[in-house]
């Protein structure tokens, strides 16, 4: 019987059938089903299988039941399930022009497995058989709630798809909006390497997050990144916008000492000692940080500014040089490697920059090509420390203190 049939109908329907059986025990033989038409037996639309012989009681309607109440503001934050009464379900479809929703059928309780998108049309086909063999279908449609860009947090991941880094690299992934249930996120922050390497997240704030292995990376490593937040609470009604995925691989473990005391770097690579390159540090007052430093960036030729650092123009300690060669960053607040064609006499035998790391530009070109993002810069001989947010300064934390840092340790 459809579900629109009323209660009152049903004395009519029990004497048609009387009739309809009266009239099959003096059929000539040879008649069939198909004689009678579809809905005979009085059986609901959508129903396939032949009723029983003996059937005289409609079967009863079969209804459709869903997690949601409001099917024009469906949450995304909540799995949808879908029940029948009136038969048992055993298989439902859920498809959007996002693709289809993946769930399965547990205990008679569809339940879906994937987040839902935001803002999308989504239509229900289920299928349920009755105790007598019947299958019903059943269809319903809703729409998920509608989000802004304001309620969506987009992640940024650092190193690029592609790219190859060092094995001072660490995996950073940047949020537009700020992500307060760190663990939620974190739950869904995948980081997978050949060879593997055990490694954990650490939250510098709640717009960035970085992983790093206990140990420099293994030269050769390919590491993928899978940030699975895709409609994700983050907390304070702010969503997770879009999944992301990168690949990227490890180059050779290039690793570089200075010691700002002896006034040399040596450049190791695959621990393999290349050369040993007379430099210059800070001054007093410009003190060179000690510590692990990651090269950040790199610029054939870079503007040097002193008032970007703080010290104003009509300093006596002031400069400003358009074309210095071979830069490479190590900190944010303006930490270079870089040549330095104006120190050479006190390359190897004194302090002289204002911070940086200075050297022959002929020395500075060679390290320039063969470094790349994510070498390490080991320092000493300062009384001045690096930290952790001045770059990448995620080595200059034990194993212990960085594990503190996951929202899930």
């Amino acid at each position: 019987m459809p579900a629109s049939s009323s209660a009152s109908a049903q004395p009519a329907r029990r004497r048609a059938a009387a009739v309809a059986a009266l009239l099959a025990l003096t059929a000539v033989a040879g008649c069939d089903a198909s004689a009678t038409g579809g809905d005979a037996g009085g059986r609901e639309p959508g129903t396939t299988g032949a009723p029983a012989a003996s059937e005289s009681v409609a079967p009863a309607p079969v209804r459709l039941t869903t997690s949601f109440r409001d099917a024009g503001s469906v949450p995304i934050d909540a799995p949808v399930t879908v029940t029948a009464s009136g038969a048992q379900l055993e298989g439902v479809q859920v498809s959007s022009a996002a693709g289809p929703l993946a769930g399965a059928v547990s205990g008679g309780t569809w339940t879906s497995s994937a987040t839902l998108e935001p803002g999308t049309d989504y239509t229900i086909a289920a299928k349920a058989a009755r105790p007598d063999g019947s299958v019903v279908e059943r269809s319903r449609s809703f729409h998920t709630v509608d989000l802004t860009l304001d309620q969506q947090t987009f992640p940024s991941i650092a190193p690029l798809q592609g790219e190859t880094v060092g094995v001072g690299m660490p995996v950073i992934v940047t949020f537009d909006l700020p992500v307060t249930d760190h663990a939620t996120f974190e739950k869904h922050m995948q980081v997978t390497s050949t060879p593997a390497q055990k490694g954990s997240w650490y939250w510098l704030s709640d717009t960035e997050a970085h992983w790093r292995p206990v140990s420099y990376w293994k030269a050769g490593t390919d590491v993928t990144v899978d940030v699975d937040v895709n409609s994700l609470p983050a907390g304070n009604g702010i969503y997770g916008q879009e999944d992301r995925e990168v690949s990227f691989h490890v180059g050779d473990a290039h690793v570089y000492k200075v010691n700002a005391q002896t006034h040399q770097m040596q450049v190791f690579s695959n621990g393999a000692l290349l050369r040993t390159l007379p430099i210059t540090t800070g001054k007093p007052g410009f003190t060179t940080r000690s510590g692990t430093k990651v090269i950040i960036e790199k610029f054939a030729e870079k503007r040097m500014n002193s008032e970007t650092v703080g010290i104003n123009r009509n300093s006596p300690e002031a400069y400003d040089i358009d074309d210095v060669q071979w830069a490479m960053r190590v900190t944010y607040s303006g930490e270079f490697i870089h040549a330095a064609p104006w120190s050479v006499g006190s390359q190897g035998y004194a302090n002289v920059s204002h911070g940086c790391t200075g050297m022959s530009t002929a020395d500075a070109g060679w390290l320039y090509a063969m470094s790349r993002r994510g070498d390490v810069v080991e320092y000493t001989g300062t009384d001045r420390q690096m930290t952790l947010e001045n770059g990448y300064g995620d080595w200059n934390l034990d194993r212990a203190a960085w594990k503190a840092g996951s929202a899930l340790s």
